[in-house]
């Protein structure tokens, strides 16, 4: 059984900045939260 084929570089950079910015929006977001709570307590 041979191995498949690598995807496309453009396909990976692209999987690659996909999840990169979901991983900056998830901090960003979850700092503004506690950011928020801590102002509003």
């Amino acid at each position: 059984m041979a191995a498949p084929e690598p995807a496309p570089l453009a396909r990976r950079l692209a999987w690659f900045v996909a999840l990169w910015l979901a991983g900056v929006a998830t901090v960003g977001t979850v700092a503004f939260l506690l950011r928020l709570w801590m102002k509003l307590g």
